[in-house]
């Protein structure tokens, strides 16, 4: 187990290393970071010592090994907007968009598991229709406009919720619902898939066979080996979570890190553009790893891949 881990954090330290370098290659050749500092009506002369002062002169392999060096010892620029330090806003907007990302995630879970479960217990049946049902809705509606329903019904025709703003747990009601229910069809699928295939195999009929209770074999031995697949799913759908959280941050007001990751690339905030990439990667990136390392832990076969 510790070799496999071993394993998989060298390959995650390489990714992220990867992620980070193609990231600041591309935000470097989407436009000049001077001339966004320096604003619309800035003359040449301007950008060339504003390109000077910040050291966008230099190659631009040594401007990104600079920023490495810096951003490992957790020094991640200066925000050419706020004029604050880029980890001070950081660390005021993350705590939002993690609220946010693991509620829907539970959310989603508790949804779709159970659902995905009673489904192919009971396939053909009322309740794998309405699962059906409940994932192909998920899929083609969007989250925008679902949004704007719950904000609706919620927050103007029935006034008990709140429409915008994260001042406590009320005000992340809707946007989880919305949030979680995006990822609700994929997770809920793949647990039917899973029991299906599963429930049909020989070793559960010997289970069966032996007299052990339908519970004890649809929890101990199905459903521990269904969930494999549904473990790293749903790290995934965390990371998308996270990462496309913008479009549900700016519907409902959260200042979260997708509501700073619009404003930043609207303002052409290089520092705090790189450093949200890299927050998000980063996340990504330890969520794939640890749903890695609990798959190796319910299933011992991986561990030897």
């Amino acid at each position: 187990m510790l070799i496999y881990a071993i394993k998989r954090a060298i390959l995650a330290a390489l990714v992220g290393l990867v992620v980070s370098i193609m990231s600041f290659g591309l935000l470097h050749m989407s436009g000049d970071p001077a001339a966004a500092v320096a604003g619309e009506g800035a003359s040449q002369e301007d950008i060339a010592h504003i390109r000077e002062i910040y050291g966008f002169n230099r190659p631009l392999i040594v401007q990104y090994l600079d920023w490495m060096l810096k951003a490992i010892q957790g020094d991640l620029g200066k925000s050419y907007y706020f004029k604050l330090p880029v980890t001070q806003i950081i660390s005021k907007r993350l705590p939002v968009t993690l609220a946010l990302g693991i509620s829907s995630l539970i959310f989603a879970i508790a949804l779709s598991i159970p659902l995905g479960v009673f489904a192919a217990i009971r396939p053909d049946s009322w309740i794998d229709r309405m699962a059906l049902t409940i994932s192909v809705v998920g899929q083609a509606m969007p989250t925008f406009w679902f949004a704007l329903i719950l904000i609706f019904i919620f927050s103007v025709w029935y006034p008990i919720l709140p429409p915008s703003g994260s001042e406590n747990w009320t005000y992340f009601v809707m946007p989880t619902i919305v949030l979680g229910y995006y990822a609700t069809p994929a997770i809920m699928r793949l647990t039917r898939t899973g029991m299906l295939d599963i429930l049909n195999l020989d070793y559960i009929r010997t289970a069966r066979a032996k007299g052990l209770s339908s519970s004890k074999v649809l929890i101990k031995h199905a459903l521990r080996n269904a969930i494999v697949p549904v473990v790293s799913l749903s790290a995934v759908q965390l990371g998308f979570m996270l990462g496309g959280s913008v479009v549900i941050e700016t519907v409902f007001a959260l200042n979260g890190m997708g509501y700073l990751a619009w404003e930043s690339i609207n303002r052409s905030d290089f520092p705090l553009v790189q450093a949200v990439i890299l927050i998000f990667s980063v996340i990504y990136i330890v969520l794939t790893f640890v749903s890695d390392i609990v798959n190796a832990w319910l299933d011992p076969r991986i561990r030897v891949k």
